[in-house]
């Protein structure tokens, strides 16, 4: 599938994209980032495999590294503000009485964990693919105090950029992960859906010790 070559050869389809468009490369990239945390039906767009690819290019002089970090981060930051107004104005349109999924129950369990947890998620989950798209239109949602929120959306984005294109700038060259590169990249898809099964698992065991 057209899609799943562009994740797991993504560094192939930047310098492909590098070589016909040149600089607009870094609208092309600030766009992806933005709809993968900006737009909650686009959880599916790369984010931890797109920053450690252009700390690679950076490394070999295709991308400006200063330069594509303040792209990556502003995009992520922008990103999620413009989730979180989504999610403040529209997301309680999604619950009614009447609806059993998700219903005005749902919201008030939401509320009341970002009433709690919100910093922590928002943080924590700019590391997590999926949750971080999510995590901003729910924070909206539950009205969680703005400037709270973009106080760990910027925290987090930059542990987030701050940690993948460096790893990427000293570590894409190495022959040893040039030559394994699709196996780097499934390897850090891997390590970020990872604390989802294991909260998926725990939920589960925990709802079977519940009904038994």
């Amino acid at each position: 599938m057209p899609f799943i070559d562009f994740i797991l050869h993504i560094d192939q389809h930047l310098k492909e994209f590098i070589n016909q468009y040149g600089t607009w490369v870094y609208a092309a990239i600030f766009l992806i980032i933005f709809c993968e945390t900006g737009l909650v039906f686009m959880p599916f767009l790369p984010g931890d495999n797109l920053l450690f690819a252009a700390g690679a290019l950076a490394a070999i002089g295709q991308l400006d590294p200063w330069l594509i970090s303040g792209v990556l981060g502003s995009a992520a930051i922008i990103g999620d503000s413009t989730n979180y107004w989504i999610g403040r104005k529209y997301g309680t349109r999604l619950f009614s009485e009447t609806r059993k999924f998700p219903s005005r129950k749902h919201l008030a369990t939401a509320e009341a964990f970002f009433q709690k947890h919100g910093g922590k998620s928002v943080l924590i989950g700019r590391f997590m693919p999926f949750i971080r798209t999510f995590t901003p239109f729910v924070a909206g949602m539950s009205t969680m105090p703005y400037l709270r929120f973009l106080a760990f959306s910027v925290s987090g984005t930059i542990l987030w950029v701050g940690t993948l294109v460096p790893a990427g700038y000293f570590l894409g060259q190495l022959p040893i992960v040039k030559e394994n590169l699709t196996l780097i990249v499934l390897i850090i898809i891997g390590l970020s859906l990872l604390p989802l099964f294991i909260q998926g698992a725990r939920h589960y065991l925990a709802k079977r010790r519940s009904n038994t």
